[in-house]
Order: structure tokens, then C-alpha cells, then sequence
């Protein structure tokens, strides 16, 4: 019986596992990612493993906007990341990170 619960228990853990996952305005709010310059996440502080699967996965995903974006308006990607990056920190809230200078500030 207490097998049986234990592979329950287990079970349940991994079936429950992406409830747990941090998503992008709470990993900003905590303060534990901010924005770039150059149109990308990083991390603050040291990350999670969540942390950095959920930057890795919105920085792969804004990299393939900026190359088309770039792509359509026949420009670099190095620009279209820098306009990114610019409004990206504009539109962050007040208490969430950026990156200026190469140094985090709380906005």
C-alpha cells in the first residue's frame, strides 16, 4: 500500500509539475529577470532551472520575430534587436529591472 501511494504521490508531482513554472510578468515582478539593450532577457541573479527555461524560451522566440521583422523591412537584425530592446524597457513596469550601462536598475 505504501508503494502504491508513493508511485501515486509521484505521479501526481510530475502531472503537476507545469502549474509550478514560472511565467514571464511573475519571474519580472520577483526580480529575478530584467530586460536588455539588445531586445533580450537575462537573468538578475543567479537562476532557477524554471528561470532559465522560461528565458531561453522567450529569447528564441523574439530572436525569430527580429529576423523577420529585420527581414521585411530589409534592415539588420542588430538593429531590430536595439529598437527592441528599447521598447521592451520603455514598456517595463516601475519596479522591474533593466539593464543599463551593463549594470541592473529597478525601474
Amino acid at each position: 500500500m505504501k508503494i502504491i501511494l508513493a508511485i501515486f504521490t509521484g505521479c501526481l508531482l510530475l502531472i503537476a509539475q507545469p502549474v509550478y513554472s514560472i511565467d514571464l510578468q511573475t519571474a519580472k515582478s520577483q526580480g529575478v529577470v530584467g530586460e536588455t539593450p539588445g531586445g533580450y532577457l537575462e537573468p538578475v541573479k543567479p537562476p532557477s532551472a524554471d528561470v532559465k527555461a522560461l528565458i531561453n524560451k522567450i529569447n528564441s522566440k523574439r530572436k525569430v520575430k527580429y529576423k523577420e521583422i529585420a527581414a521585411s523591412n530589409k534592415t539588420s537584425l542588430a538593429e531590430i534587436e536595439k529598437l527592441a530592446g528599447k521598447k521592451a524597457m520603455e514598456k517595463s513596469k516601475p519596479g522591474s529591472y533593466i539593464k543599463q550601462g551593463g549594470a541592473w536598475k529597478k525601474k
